[in-house]
């Protein structure tokens, strides 16, 4: 049994939900300890402990250790199987963490599935719908399969009470997948969603967003909805290219200034203008697992450029070593931007630019 000490690296529930997808992947049983040691509140969250239950649905697993705050887990998995699923995390969790989590079991599964999710939509430290379905399965259908993903009701902090639906169109094996260049640029938007709140919040947010990046005012976008069982707020900005979209988002909370919700989205997306790397820092860590997985089938992997890596993401780069015997090279350009190059141990990766190996 293969065992995960949680207090690594990054010591969150990234370490948890991959663990959980590798192990129903690889049929590998795993024991986790000190499950997100380096939070606040260790153990499993209410949102941790639905993608325990959700893979353990999934697969049919034998799972020790399923409880409230609990800090060590024990998951025997069984056989994926293919199906409809539905999920309730019961606060404003949130509802993409619970989906990714059996999303690439259910991409290697027998037959197509469906998953519902209910409970935050968009949450701090989580990707939105938004990012998922223009950012990320994008990338993912080019490695072969098709997953659709609906936001059927909006979830906030702190009801939640939002809801997703997931179609997945499985694959035998992950095809290889190479992002190395943006492509040009087609489209810029700076997007407010406001949930039953006054549309002036929207009106500011975006005003400060295209006044800080010197933006005309019709790639501004409000989106406004009642259907929410509390209100809630994001401001994004979107990047879309030939090769790549990207998006980057801030929260708005109680006693938060619109202005001070627009302020706070600049940052990443200023980084990523001045760096030539296609891919974002929280996409890099969601692309990880499928190249990795294909990689470990010996038909996909890739190569992508992406900002210097997060301790996030090379903490997630190291369960996965664990889990798949795959090869990952690390390659520093400098300027804010290396090369992450996945690929079955049996092959040498191709480059296209000469560089050291980080």
């Amino acid at each position: 049994m293969l065992t995960i000490d949680g207090s690594q690296g990054e010591g969150g529930g990234q370490m948890l939900r991959s663990s959980l997808a590798l192990a129903m992947v690889t049929s590998t049983p795993v024991r986790l300890e000190n499950i997100r040691a380096n939070r606040k509140k260790p153990g499993l969250a209410r949102q941790h402990l639905t993608c325990v239950n959700a893979a353990a649905e999934v697969c049919g697993a034998d799972v020790d250790g399923a409880a409230m705050g609990s800090v060590e887990l024990t998951f025997r998995p069984g056989n994926v199987v293919s199906g409809d699923f539905s999920f309730q995390i019961g606060t404003a969790g949130s509802t993409t963490l619970v989906l990714q989590t059996v999303l690439p079991a259910l991409l290697c599964a027998d037959g197509p599935s469906s998953v519902s999710v209910e409970g935050g939509t968009h949450n701090p430290m989580a990707p939105t719908v938004e990012f998922l379905q223009r950012a990320y399965l994008p990338l993912l259908g080019r490695m072969g399969p098709t997953v659709d993903v609906r936001l059927k009701r909006y979830g906030f902090y702190p009801a939640g009470g939002g809801r997703i639906m997931a179609s997945i169109a499985p694959i035998q094996s992950l095809r290889r997948l190479e992002l190395l260049e943006r492509g040009k640029l087609i489209e810029r938007k700076v997007r407010s969603l406001i949930a039953r709140l006054p549309r002036h919040v929207g009106e500011r947010e975006c005003s400060k967003v295209l006044r800080s990046l010197q933006w005309p005012e019709d790639c501004a976008e409000i989106v406004a909805t009642e259907d929410a069982a509390s209100p809630g707020n994001t401001a994004s900005v979107e990047l879309r290219y030939q090769n790549v979209t990207e998006i980057f988002t801030s929260f708005g909370e109680r006693r938060k200034s619109a202005e001070h919700v627009a302020r706070d989205v600049l940052p990443e997306v200023r980084r990523y203008r001045k760096s030539e790397a296609p891919v974002g820092e929280h996409l890099a860590d969601q692309l990880m697992l499928p190249m990795a997985i294909g990689a470990w089938q010996g038909t996909g992997g890739g190569t992508y450029r992406t900002l210097d890596l997060s301790l996030h993401s090379r903490t997630h780069l190291d369960v996965i070593h664990k889990f798949l015997a795959i090869e990952t090279d690390i390659v520093d350009f400098g300027n804010d931007m290396v090369e992450v190059r996945i690929h079955p141990t049996s092959t040498v990766p191709t480059t296209s630019v000469p560089a050291n190996s980080g």
